[in-house]
């Protein structure tokens, strides 16, 4: 899917904004067909935002199920003779689209866009309506999966339910991402893929070209590079080819050169369609236990993010988005991972233009109770079809993604049962769909299991390990961290023999919370816990990355262990610096 982008060819309408809002408060809208007409008794909302944070209203906070979200829309007539195009960044985490009442679309899946060419409804005399029902409910079939618990005893109402899930992150919902209209001429330049290889100074990008639309065998697909200066370095004819740029300038964190990649499709010697693709040329592999960069080895030196804020939850927000690369650049950060879900198309786009590497997720997230006697990949919860509805997710990831420089591994779930016999077969499925579409980045699992009882060790490229010694385990004993994560890593290497990411660690701190000893939920603990796994990091050539957990503090479902929310950043919700961000500074800002 490619991103829209205007050009001579292609136009872009946003409907972000204030839309009108409605809770579904017996879910029975669709049922009854409120889409057939404008939505009565509204309340304004945001799109993008999360819906749960907006209001002074908890019922629409803890809702569990439907929401109906509308606004209208004037089409100009010049878009009379194009191809018009609705495209919903992401819905969470089901979603049907209603255009003038007509149903045009179905989505699943709460973190990938989803779009539908809608001319043939739209009008171009009076006002049009787009309607989108987004219903929030987690079950066994869907990423990340969840299940609802019904109760039924002396303490609760009759008919009393809670949405339950297994991930440490809250249920945010509704529509979190842009929603636009665009053009393209009724045929069109449909998708476009890109592999970069290098040899020696020569760039070398090798390229497909998929067209559709009326008589789409007949046009002819020019391909130009273009560089920085608009100068033109490289051109073929064709849908596809390979193009070559000599002395090339080549993309990584320390210079993240895009060049422009322009495609037209031409009858006659006319451009009829004309799509610019940002192209980093780049390479990135495993040999050994180092992971290289352009033929380089590179060390990862980031964090586990979340796409959260105050008040609009996991809404795109681009003042967020901005502010966050430029912490990433002050504290010397030169990655992160989308944990645990694909993050909007927007940040990647920032990610190529800054120079961040990025471990791309899939959102298999609480596929664990981290209870051996509570089995997880059974007929009754993880199954055939929470692997197809997986395997679906992972091709519109990779669909969506696949073009991006920034984007260097694919990480297809986060802290599984991997320990469980079933959860082999499972993954090979989704690790081989994930080599089958891209042959050319690392795929990773992210593991909570230990070396010795993980099943998928071997399916994998890199290895990615959660671990909070001293944390969750061993409680407030710091002098433990260093013998027993050393222990640890050089077991998995032992087994596997291949490179190590320490993809979680940390510790809960209140900022300004001071103690000396150090003590847990303290600035000065956190500091020193930190300090200790480097310490091990620094002793392993087989380590060739450190993801802290987390970036900043974010929200979470209430429970008696959080307060207010995971308190793991190394930065406040609001982004300031607690103490542990200075140390990272100094350490990354030195460490290459």
């Amino acid at each position: 899917m490619l991103y829209p982008r205007e050009t001579k060819s292609r136009e872009i309408k946003d409907l972000s904004g204030i839309w009108k809002f409605k809770l579904d408060k017996e879910n029975k809208g669709y049922e009854e067909k409120w889409y057939l007409e404008p939505l009565k008794e509204t309340i304004p909302m945001p799109v993008p935002a999360s819906y749960n944070d907006i209001t002074q209203d908890p019922e629409i906070r803890d809702h569990i199920g439907d929401v109906w979200y509308e606004r209208n829309f004037w089409v100009s007539s010049a878009w009379v003779n194009k191809r018009i195009v609705l495209r919903v960044g992401s819905a969470t985490h089901k979603a049907k689209v209603f255009v003038n009442g007509k149903e045009v679309i179905e989505h699943k899946g709460g973190f990938l866009p989803f779009e539908v060419e809608i001319s043939k409804y739209i009008n171009f005399d009076v006002e049009n309506r787009v309607t989108i029902l987004v219903n929030n409910v987690l079950d066994w079939t869907c990423l990340p999966p969840g299940f609802i618990k019904n109760y039924n005893d002396p303490f609760h109402p009759s008919g009393y339910r809670t949405q339950e899930y297994l991930f440490d992150f809250l249920n945010y919902a509704g529509i979190h991402r842009p929603v636009i209209l665009y053009t393209t001429p009724k045929t069109y330049i449909s998708d476009i893929t890109v592999i970069t290889e290098i040899q020696d100074k020569k760039g070398i990008i090798n390229y497909e070209v998929k067209v559709e639309g009326q008589e789409c065998d007949k046009k002819e697909v020019r391909v130009t590079v273009v560089d920085k200066e608009g100068k033109k370095v490289a051109e073929n004819i064709g849908k596809s080819g390979i193009l070559e740029i000599s002395d090339a300038q080549f993309w990584e964190p320390d210079n993240p050169y895009l060049y422009a990649l322009k495609v037209e499709t031409i009858e006659d010697g006319v451009v009829e369609d004309l799509y610019t693709l940002p192209v980093g040329i780049r390479t990135v592999k495993v040999e050994g236990n180092k992971l290289l960069l352009n033929n380089k080895p590179i060390y990862l030196k980031g964090f586990g993010k979340h796409e959260d804020a105050d008040i609009r939850g996991k809404g795109y927000d681009p003042v967020i988005a901005v502010k966050d690369f430029n912490l990433l650049k002050w504290i010397g950060a030169n990655s992160f991972r989308t944990s645990h879900y694909p993050y909007a198309e927007e940040i990647l786009n920032l990610a190529d233009e800054q120079g961040i590497l990025i471990i791309d997720e899939a959102p298999a997230v609480g596929m664990n109770f981290f209870n051996k006697n509570e089995k997880v990949f059974c007929k009754d919860r993880v199954n055939e079809e929470t692997l197809k509805h997986h395997i679906q997710v992972i091709r519109e990831l990779i669909t969506r993604d696949k073009n991006h420089p920034c984007v260097i591994m694919w990480s297809v779930a986060n802290e599984a049962a991997t320990y469980e016999e079933e959860a082999y077969e499972y993954f090979k499925k989704v690790v081989d769909e994930v080599k089958k579409l891209d042959s050319t980045r690392p795929v990773t699992i992210v593991e909570s299991s230990f070396p010795d009882e993980t099943k998928v060790g071997n399916l994998v490229d890199v290895i990615c390990v959660n671990r909070y010694y001293s944390w969750y385990t061993d409680c407030g004993k710091l002098d433990l961290i260093e013998f027993q994560l050393e222990k640890e890593l050089k077991r998995w290497y032992e087994l596997f023999k291949k490179p190590i990411i320490v993809s979680e660690y940390g510790a809960d701190t209140i900022a300004g919370f001071h103690s000396d000893p150090p003590v847990m939920f303290s600035e000065e603990y956190q500091c020193e816990m930190l300090e200790r796994f480097h310490r091990v990091f620094d002793r392993l050539d087989f380590v060739v990355g450190e993801h802290i957990w987390n970036f900043a503090d974010f929200a979470t479902k209430q429970a008696v262990h959080r307060v207010m929310g995971n308190r793991k950043g190394v930065f406040t919700r609001q982004r300031q610096p607690k103490a542990a961000a200075f140390l990272l500074k100094k350490r990354w800002c030195e460490k290459k």
